[in-house]
């Protein structure tokens, strides 16, 4: 077996008002939790260290560079960091990131267990809106603030296996669990802020939307025989909730843990990284399977075209 014990730590609201520092100690307070119960790596949501900012709108997106990271770690960040490294501990979280030249990306990282940064990862799907949208209930604007990844989705060998990142967005989206099962992903990470309240649908509950985010998390990790660690930023942020949720699917697509609140929260479950072994060489051993002459419009098509009408 290669077991590795991973903590989902699943965060409560951040405040508009709420400090960096301020957030960083709670992270710590997460992390020495998961190190009682043996964990090795932990997991945090996606934007772990603000609030979901992308929900109010500014005219000159300037002003919410205060939001974003311009290097990593950071003074806030480097207790973090040094308690990963106290800990022998990996870890994955999402922040705001402001490159040296100047674009604005949603972005994770992987560390190893000496705090060193050995993978890095760039939102691909953008969710929302650019402009104000006065026929939303709330604004979601990732795609006024963020610029896609251009990472793309990338796999590294740590901790023994074979580790891949997405966020948000991107585990409803079978590309992304596909290209990263084309590299022999064995564990994939995923951060999350998702809104209690779908803006265009708000009938829609929060029970649904929770359905949405297992069903999105449990077909990928099944349909690519891989564990996923999806941990969510919760509770109400001024205002605004988000669900929680976090979750650990492991590569049969069965939830093996669940967050119970929207608080701060630890999940630590032993994955064995031996488990996505029967999958990848049966139903899904994908070079034995799949027939790539009919995928075509995968990558040659965004939009989709009906056939022509007779």
């Amino acid at each position: 077996m290669r077991i590795v014990n991973v903590a989902a730590a699943q965060m409560g609201p951040i405040q508009k008002a709420d400090s960096r520092e301020a957030v960083v100690k709670r992270m710590i307070a997460l992390m020495d939790e998961a190190k009682a119960k043996g964990a090795d790596l932990i997991v945090y949501p996606e934007l772990a260290l603000t609030t979901f900012f992308p929900r109010w709108y500014v005219e000159d997106r300037a002003e919410f560079d205060n939001w974003f990271e311009r290097e990593m770690p950071s003074a806030a960040t480097k207790p973090l960091f040094e308690r990963a490294a106290q800990h022998q501990m990996a870890m994955n979280f999402g922040y705001a990131e402001l490159t040296p030249d100047g674009h604005h990306f949603n972005t994770a990282i992987l560390t190893d267990k000496s705090g060193k940064i050995v993978g890095k990862y760039r939102k691909v799907h953008l969710p929302g809106h650019v402009e104000y949208d006065t026929k939303r209930s709330h604004q979601h604007l990732e795609k006024r603030y963020f610029e896609p990844g251009d990472l793309g989705f990338n796999v590294w060998r740590e901790l023994g296996g074979i580790i891949g990142m997405a966020i948000c967005n991107d585990r409803r989206w079978p590309e992304t669990y596909r290209v990263m099962g084309l590299q022999g992903v064995e564990m994939v990470l995923i951060g999350y802020n998702t809104p209690s309240v779908n803006a265009e649908k708000s009938e829609e509950g929060v029970e649904k939307r929770l359905f949405h985010n297992r069903l999105s998390v449990q077909a990928g990790a099944y349909q690519n025989a891989t564990w996923v660690v999806a941990v969510a930023k919760a509770g109400n942020e001024d205002g605004h909730p988000l669900f929680g949720g976090s979750l650990i699917v492991d590569p049969n697509g069965e939830i093996v843990a669940e967050a119970k609140t929207e608080d701060d929260e630890v999940l630590v479950h032993a994955c064995d990284l031996d488990a996505t072994t029967f999958g990848k060489t049966t139903i899904f051993d994908f070079a034995r399977h799949r027939r790539i002459e009919h995928y075509g419009l995968i990558t040659s098509r965004t939009g989709a075209v009906p056939p022509p009408e007779k």
